[in-house]
C-alpha cells in the first residue's frame, strides 16, 4: 500500500510543478521537495489543496508542516511525507 501512496504523490507534485520540472528525477522515499525537486512555498500550498482534495481533511500538510521549523521542512523527505499521509489515513506500515 506505501508503494500506492508514493505513487499517488508523485503524481500530485507532477500536477503542481509540471511533468518538465520532474524530467530525469527519479522521485522516491529519500527525494527532498526542496534540494531535489525545488518545490517553492507556493507549490507546497497547491500539493496541500490536492492532498487535501484526495484524501479530504485527514491530510493536513499545513498542519504537518507547522509543527516543523525551516530547516525540518527544508530537508523534509518524499518518504516523510508518505508516512504523514499514511498515518493519517490509517495506512501506517510501522517503518522506521
Amino acid at each position: 500500500m506505501a508503494d500506492a501512496v508514493l505513487d499517488e504523490l508523485v503524481r500530485l507534485i507532477e500536477e503542481v510543478v509540471g511533468p518538465d520540472v520532474l524530467l530525469g528525477i527519479e522521485v522516491d522515499r529519500d527525494t527532498t521537495f526542496s534540494d531535489d525537486l525545488g518545490l517553492e512555498s507556493i507549490e507546497f500550498v497547491a500539493l496541500a489543496d490536492r492532498l487535501r482534495r484526495h484524501y479530504g481533511d485527514r491530510v493536513d500538510l499545513v498542519g504537518f508542516l507547522a509543527d516543523m521549523d525551516i530547516d525540518e521542512i527544508m530537508a523534509m523527505s518524499v518518504g516523510r511525507l508518505v508516512d504523514h499521509i499514511e498515518a493519517s489515513v490509517g495506512l501506517a506500515t510501522g517503518r522506521g
